[in-house]
């Protein structure tokens, strides 16, 4: 899961990318407002977590801003202000959520993984497929009730590609829900994780569409 926080306080932020990134979610990190809009209307991310007292332009800037063109990607508001009418602002200028400062890393996961849930018209904790159970809240994945020891990059992968079952997705769609901005990536870094996702759950769960990305096939 490819998070955008954006939040200027070095200490906060430094510690909200830190413990994302020991959960597994691959974080890019912006300090200002503008920079922030720039990134949401030219690359993809899952959700946001967005401060609204930044520099340059405003959180509440920004998000009215990007809802007005069309960018739908989730965000939760994070910021000290903690008056119902900021709340109110924040949520009626598009913001799925509101989480105020201080507050605790469990939380903002959890809801991140509700935002997600949400997103993917999905009401259940846990996807279920075939024989595979995917669990986000822990990470984990089971096989026939028996837990498969997988990498949090093969995990980002599984679950992009069971959250948009019998959809095609292109590599390069696959690459920016893995990889953040600080991060080398080989060139064959997607293949290798799909090639390591079939051995473990079978080689016919991922279909490569050639020329196109890959897709896993939406049970009827």
């Amino acid at each position: 899961m490819r998070i955008l926080l954006v939040e200027d306080d070095e200490l906060l932020g430094d510690g909200i990318k830190n413990g994302m990134t020991q959960q597994g979610y691959t974080v890019d990190w912006l300090k200002d407002g503008h920079v922030a809009e720039l990134a949401l209307l030219t690359e993809t991310f899952d959700a946001v977590i967005l401060d609204l007292g930044l520099p340059k332009r405003s959180g509440l800037e920004v998000l009215k801003s990007i809802r007005m063109k069309g960018v739908a990607t989730p965000v939760i508001i994070l910021t000290a202000r903690e008056s119902l009418d900021d709340k109110v602002l924040g949520l009626d200028a598009g913001a799925d959520d509101y989480v105020a400062k201080p507050f605790d890393l469990k939380e903002l996961y959890a809801r991140l993984r509700a935002l997600q849930r949400r997103a993917a018209g999905r009401a259940e904790p846990l996807i279920h497929y075939g024989k595979i159970t995917l669990d986000p809240a822990s990470h984990s994945v089971f096989l026939d009730s028996k837990r498969i020891n997988i990498s949090p990059r093969e995990f980002t992968l599984l679950y992009k590609l069971l959250e948009n079952a019998g959809r095609v997705l292109s590599r390069e769609q696959l690459s920016q829900s893995l990889y953040g901005w600080d991060t080398e990536i080989d060139s064959n870094a997607v293949e290798v994780h799909v090639h390591n996702l079939r051995k473990k759950l079978g080689e016919d769960l991922i279909q490569t569409i050639r020329g196109v990305g890959y897709m896993i096939d939406r049970i009827v």
